[in-house]
């Protein structure tokens, strides 16, 4: 998961990486019914969640994968090692996403430092991917970034899927994004179609999805279970939600302020993953297979 940053100014152009895209894994797309010409596919559901809790109600409540993340309301950032093992524990695949800091895409060459190294050390700790992301000052794709950050994941020395991550969606133009996208070796694209919602970005995303033979197309940001159908027809091979809800708090003495964001009582809390919105995007994504 990622935020929102102010409107970028122009594209460049990128050449390949030379990293042959990244391998397809099974859970790209969950199994439906059977048809006349052999198993029907539906897109994948991917759960963001930020602990072993969330895991296991994604697992339970009928996932495909999750994406692994700390400060959910930050947009998403790099988890920890510790808590990359204790999720891939729970046994679905963990894609991690790898963000240094809160708020815009530009990073300096620290920060790509930084995160290079944040791919190995979380694929060290079972990730079975990592989402990505990096733009120039002028919003194009920072193909530099981007191609030192795959590259670090494919030297893992075993199959890691490699996600862009929503920024893509700050980017001028992202359908031009993502057709340089098949030459960075990703496997896929996390993308709301460059709009505030993925319901509100259905061509884009099955321009994007023409645009970029060969990567996924994962519809993400403002998705609710009620939306799926018409994301599905856009041809997105995946769908990505937070499902999440706010925690009860479990203060044992008096509140204080202790950061900026928190406001009351009541916000000073954090999300945990709601079973009812997993179940609920399963069942669409099944109802769409089988109907």
């Amino acid at each position: 998961m990622t935020g929102h940053i102010t409107g970028p100014l122009g594209l460049p152009r990128a050449g390949g990486s030379g990293h042959p895209p990244a391998p397809v894994a099974a859970e790209a797309a969950g199994p439906g019914r059977t048809g006349p010409a052999g198993p029907v596919r539906r897109p994948a559901l991917e759960i963001a969640v930020t602990s072993p809790a969330g895991a296991r109600v994604a697992l339970d409540h009928g996932a495909d994968r999750v994406e692994l993340c700390t400060g959910l309301e930050l947009g998403g950032l790099t988890p920890s090692a510790a808590l990359v093992e204790a999720v891939a524990a729970v046994g679905l695949p963990v894609q991690v996403l790898v963000r240094c800091r809160p708020g815009d895409f530009v990073h300096d060459a620290e920060e790509v430092a930084l995160m290079t190294a944040e791919v190995r050390s979380v694929i060290a700790s079972g990730a079975s991917g990592v989402v990505v992301g990096a733009l120039t000052a002028d919003g194009g794709l920072d193909t530099d970034a981007v191609t030192r950050l795959a590259a670090a994941a494919h030297d893992a020395g075993r199959p890691v899927e490699v996600t862009l991550h929503r920024a893509i969606d700050l980017s001028i133009d992202p359908v031009a994004t993502a057709a340089l996208l098949p030459a960075l070796g990703l496997t896929r694209v996390l993308t709301s179609g460059g709009a505030p919602a993925a319901g509100e970005g259905l061509a884009a995303l099955a321009a994007m999805v023409d645009a970029a033979p060969g990567v996924q197309v994962m519809a993400g940001g403002g998705v609710r279970p009620a939306g799926i159908p018409a994301l599905t027809a856009a041809g997105v091979a995946a769908v990505h939600l937070s499902a999440k809800r706010r925690a009860e708090p479990r203060r044992g003495g008096a509140w204080i302020p202790l950061g900026a964001s928190s406001g009351s009582a009541e916000q000073d809390t954090h999300f945990v993953t709601d079973p009812t919105v997993v179940a609920e995007a399963r069942r669409m994504l099944e109802s769409r297979a089988t109907g």
